[in-house]
This record gives C-alpha cells, structure tokens and sequence, in this order.
C-alpha cells in the first residue's frame, strides 16, 4: 500500500480558509459559526414526535435496528416519541432539516457545512474510541486485477466517488489527485457517482469500477458483517484522519428540549446494545463533544480549496 498521506498543509497551503457564511434565514451572534437558538419563544419547535436520521447508508433498515437502543434511550431521556427517519441521499437529509421534518441528526463529515449553512444544524457530537480518539482515513481502492498499483495508474480509469457532498468520497479525492498529481477530472480520468460508500466499495468488488474513493471505516464494517473480503480489494492510497460523522440538532428546538438531547447523547450506555456492536468495528465506543468551529476547519479549508459555495436552496 502506498504509504504516503494527504498532507493539507502542503496540498492547500497556498489557499485561505473558507468564508464561512450561514444563509440569511439563521444568526451568530456568538461567532460560534453555528446558527444561534431564536431568542423569540414563539419561534422554537417542542413536537410530541423527534425525527432522527443516520447519514445515508446503502441498507437503511439495517440502521434503524442498530440505533433502536439509542432511540429508546433518547425517548427517556427527553420524555419524547423517537422515529428513525431512513434517508436516501445528502441532499434529501439537509432538506427534511431545512424544512422542518428532521429534529436530530448525524450528517457525514463532507456535508456536515451545508447541513449547518443551509438547515440551522447544530452539531455538538461525534462518535470516538474508548481512549477519545477519533476519525477515518480516505482510501482509494482497486480490485485486485486492475492493473492499478499507484495513483498516477488512475490516469485514463473510472473513479468511482460518491456523492458531491462528501468529503471522503469527492471532495478531499478530488483535491488530493489535482493539487499533488496533476489528475484532473474529466480530462485524466472518467468519474462515476456511486451514491454512497458502500456502493463504491460493492462497485470495485464486482468490478463495475476501476477504483474508487472511499471511507474506510465503512469498509472495515463491511469486511466485519462478512459483505465484502478483506482480499476483494486493494489499497492504494491512505489519507491522513478526518473528522467522523457530526451529531446534533436543529437550530429551533426548544433550548430545554435540545438540552435534554445533547445529555441523551453523552449519558449513553454503549454497552452489549446494538449500536456497539456495529460501530465498535470500526473502533468507535463513546460519544464525545465536538465544536463545527474546531472540529471541521480542515473540511472548510477543503471546500475553499474545491470552491464551494454554500448555496442554500
């Protein structure tokens, strides 16, 4: 495997950092970088009913049994009813936010900035190991009769990446391959849009793609519930950590309410439940408190770098 990394400090070094700026409908007063919580009552939601969604995984129901237990946990906790909400894409995630259909939420690394410029999300959570550490690395993997040993041998290939809104699966990839390889998409190589990182990684297996960009903390879940082998694929390329999937709420809960979920959150017992069982084999045990403004600089600095804009629609 190549052992070399995605170093931003080299690749972006000649880049600001993002403009970051929320959509005109939100306030940050605080400068937090977040939408602050409305100061006027009449203006915060407190439903019979919270709405929780997962970032977009390819088996939805598979998701909905794995976070039951903390569900369960989150209905006692906030004296509320708890659904599990299954989205198709990042686009329909940020959306059922912005519109007032989704109250809790885990948005994935890459589209966790739009989730907070464009829906008022207010993210205070991530997933870590026993010790606090966390993050996933971007890998580029091939099958194993590609043919493809180093990044330069993607030239003229079908990469798949996921969704634009990614950062593993489109945006750190894309910056990476044209700032330290010359690798511009379109012209050095043929992109395909998979969907989701499971898709990619089922893409490269059954050989509809040439390589693929992907998380691999998916992969090792994937390699664990026996849905791919660890020898269906190759890896090519390892990045350095990145931020994991980002928890919180949205900006207009009732302050108690969304207090209520923020200690839900932390006073979970992971222990024997389901959500154990699936995240620990991609060595996540504990959730701990994050700040976007910290947390998610390096992911900003790589949509400055990618020129996003964060266009609310």
């Amino acid at each position: 495997m190549n052992k070399s990394v995605l170093t931003l400090a080299v690749a972006l070094s000649t880049l600001a950092m993002a403009n970051f700026q929320l959509d005109s409908r939100f306030t940050d007063a605080d400068g937090d970088l977040i939408a602050d919580i409305p100061s006027d009552p009449s203006q915060w939601l407190n439903p019979n009913t919270l709405i929780f969604a997962y970032t977009p995984v390819e088996d939805p129901a598979v998701y909905a049994e794995v976070w039951q237990p903390f569900l369960d946990h989150l209905a006692q906790e906030t004296g509320k009813r708890v659904q599990f909400f299954p989205v198709q894409s990042n686009a329909a995630q940020i959306e059922a936010m912005r519109s007032g259909r989704l109250h809790i939420a885990g948005f994935n690394t890459g589209s966790n900035p739009l989730a907070v410029a464009c829906a008022g999300f207010r993210p205070f959570a991530m997933m870590a190991s026993a010790d606090g550490s966390f993050g996933y690395e971007m890998e580029f993997i091939t099958h194993p009769t590609s043919g493809i040993e180093k990044i330069e041998d993607l030239k003229g290939r079908t990469l798949a990446f996921t969704s634009e809104t990614s950062n593993s699966g489109f945006k750190a990839p894309q910056a990476l391959l044209e700032a330290e390889y010359g690798l511009v998409v379109e012209r050095d190589y043929k992109p395909a849009f998979s969907g989701a990182h499971d898709n990619s990684i089922l893409g490269v297996v059954n050989r509809d793609y040439d390589a693929a960009a992907i998380a691999n903390s998916v992969a090792r879940r994937m390699v664990d519930r026996a849905v791919v082998k660890a020898d269906d694929y190759v890896v090519i390329y390892q990045s350095d950590s990145f931020p994991t999937t980002g928890y919180g709420t949205v900006y207009n809960l009732h302050p108690e309410l969304q207090e209520k979920i923020r200690s839900a959150f932390f006073s979970f017992d992971w222990t024997g439940t389901a959500l154990e069982a699936e995240f620990s084999r991609s060595g996540e045990a504990q959730f701990i408190p994050i700040t976007f403004q910290e947390h998610w600089s390096v992911i900003r600095q790589i949509d400055e770098a990618m020129g996003v804009q964060y266009t609310c629609r």
